[in-house]
C-alpha cells in the first residue's frame, strides 16, 4: 500500500544525508514523498526523487556559508549564551514560520505522516494541531532528558556512585531551567495560537510524537529509561551528495589517516591546519577533507598529507587506519561501520556527547579542539599503536551495520494503520 509522507527538515549539516536517505528509501518503495526543506538542500532532495517544497516562512538558507548562518555560534564563548542563542535562533524564532508552511503543505498533500527534524518544533505543533501523526527524526544519540542518561551538552560520561548521581541531578536541573526559560514562552505562545494546551517542559513537544526515531544503534548510546515512543532504528550510512568526487589512495604504504571535520561552518580551518601538522609530523599518509564550506587552499599541506574538498567516505574508509574528526555522528558511524577507530576534537553542538561515548566504548580518544599539534599527534599515535581501539571500533561497527541493514527504520515509518482516520483530512 502506498502512503503519503511529508518531511519537514532543517539543514543540520550532518543530519541531511540520513534524513534524506530515509526519504529516498520511501520513494524507492513506491510512496509519495514531499520534502519541505531549505534551499541549501535542493541538490540533496533532488537526488532522492521526492518532491521539493521550500520553506517560505521558516528558516531558509541558500547554503552553509558563514554569512548565511542564523547566528555566529563560533564567536560565542559562554556555554549559557551559546545554548540560549541556539534555542532562540534555531527553534523558537523560526517556529511560527515552520508551523505556517507545514499547515499549508498538509492542506496541499494530505500526508499520512509528517517526519520532522528535531529543531523543527513549529512543524510538530502544526501537525499536532491538524491531527496528523508526526515522527521526530534524531540522526544521532538520544538528546532529551531521560533517567540514566547524563545531561546532554557537556560531554559527560555515565554517573558512577552518589557523587555522579548528584552531578546529574544538579546539571540536569540547571539544563532544564535554561531550556525551558529560553524555549517555553515562545513555543507555548505558538501552541496557544494553534489551539493547543501549554507544555510544562520543552521536551513535551517531541514526546507528543507518534515515534521518536533515534537513527543510531543502542550499543553506541548510553543505556537509559526512555519514553515508550522512542525507537532505536539504526543509522543511515548514505554519503552526502557533495562527497561524490573521484578518489585514489595516496602513494606509499604508511598508515592512512583520514581527517574529516564539519560540513557546516564551525570556524574549523585553524583546527584543520593543526591536525594537518600533527599527521605530517608522524610520517603517516594523511588525507584531509575540508568539506563544502572551507576552501582547501586555506590549508598548507605538509609532506605526505593531501588536502581535498571531499571524498566518498565509504570508499576511502576501506584503506584508512584512523579517522580524526570533530565528532559528528555521521562521520563516527561510517568510521565504526568500517571498523576504524577515531580521535575526536569536538567543536560544539552534540559533538562532546558523541566523544564521551567514543571514549566510554574504547573506540578512540578525545582531545580539545584547541590542542597543539604535538598533543594531537600523541593521540593519533596512541590509537594507531593500541589494537584495542580497533577491536572496540569493530564491535560498534558490527552493531551499526546490523541495525542499518535490518529494515527497522522503514518498518517503523511504514507501520501506519490504514483504518485509522488521520486528522481533519480523514474521510
Amino acid at each position: 500500500m502506498s502512503n503519503t509522507y511529508l518531511f519537514a527538515l532543517t539543514d543540520g549539516g550532518g543530519s541531511v544525508a540520513p534524513e534524506l536517505g530515509l526519504a529516498r528509501r520511501l520513494v524507492e518503495r513506491g510512496h509519495r514523498v514531499t520534502v519541505l526543506a531549505e534551499d541549501s538542500m535542493v541538490p540533496a532532495v533532488a537526488a532522492t526523487g521526492a518532491a521539493f517544497r521550500p520553506w517560505r516562512n521558516g528558516l531558509n538558507r541558500p547554503d552553509n556559508q558563514p554569512e548565511h548562518a542564523p547566528y555566529r555560534e563560533w564567536e560565542l564563548r559562554s556555554p549559557r549564551t551559546l545554548l540560549r542563542e541556539m534555542i532562540r535562533r534555531l527553534i523558537v524564532r523560526p517556529a511560527p514560520g515552520y508551523a505556517r508552511d507545514v499547515t499549508d503543505a498538509i492542506d496541499a498533500d494530505r500526508p499520512d505522516l509528517v517526519l520532522a527534524s528535531f529543531f523543527a518544533f513549529g512543524a510538530m505543533v502544526a501537525a499536532e494541531a491538524d491531527g496528523v501523526p508526526f515522527d521526530v527524526l534524531m540522526p544521532n544519540i538520544y538528546p532529551l532528558p531521560a533517567p540514566g542518561l547524563p545531561p546532554f551538552g557537556p560531554g559527560l560520561r555515565p554517573a558512577r556512585g552518589p557523587a555522579g548521581r548528584l552531578r546529574d541531578r544538579l546539571v540536569g536541573a540547571m539544563s532544564q531551567r535554561m531550556w525551558d526559560g529560553a524555549a517555553l514562552p515562545g513555543l507555548n505562545a505558538l501552541r496557544a495560537a494553534y489551539g493547543l494546551e501549554p507544555m510544562a517542559h520543552y521536551q513535551d513537544q517531541p514526546h507528543r510524537a507518534r515515534r521518536e526515531l533515534v537513527m543510531t544503534s543502542a550499543e553506541f548510546d548510553f543505556p537509559a529509561r526512555l519514553p515508550a515512543n522512542v525507537r532505536y532504528v539504526g543509522p543511515v550510512l548514505d554519503e552526502p551528495v557533495w562527497a561524490a568526487e573521484p578518489w585514489q589512495p595516496p602513494a606509499g604504504d604508511a598508515p592512512l589517516v583520514l581527517v574529516s571535520m564539519s560540513s557546516t561552518f564551525q570556524n574549523q580551518a585553524e583546527c584543520l591546519q593543526r591536525v594537518d601538522d600533527a599527521v605530517g609530523s608522524l610520517s603517516l599518509r594523511g588525507l584531509v577533507t575540508t568539506g563544502p564550506v572551507i576552501d582547501p587552499g586555506q590549508l598548507t599541506a605538509p609532506p605526505g598529507v593531501t588536502v581535498v574538498s571531499a571524498v566518498p567516505h565509504g570508499e576511502v574508509l576501506r584503506h584508512v587506519s584512523l579517522v580524526v574528526t570533530h565528532g559528528g555522528h555521521g562521520t563516527l558511524a561510517r568510521a565504526f561501520a568500517a571498523g576504524v577507530p577515531v580521535v575526536v576534537l569536538a567543536h560544539g553542538r552534540d559533538q562532546a556527547d558523541n566523544a564521551a561515548r567514543v571514549v566510554h566504548h574504547g573506540a578512540g580518544l578525545s582531545v580539545s579542539r584547541a590542542a597543539k599539534p604535538a598533543k594531537i599527534a600523541d593521540a593519533v599515535r596512541r590509537v594507531l599503536d593500541d589494537p584495542s581501539y580497533r577491536r572496540s571500533a569493530a564491535r560498534l561497527g558490527a552493531a551499526l551495520r546490523r541495525d542499518a541493514a535490518d529494515g527497522r527504520l522503514i518498518a517503523e515509518v511504514e507501520d501506519l494503520d490504514p483504518g485509522q482516520p488521520q486528522g481533519r483530512h480523514a474521510a
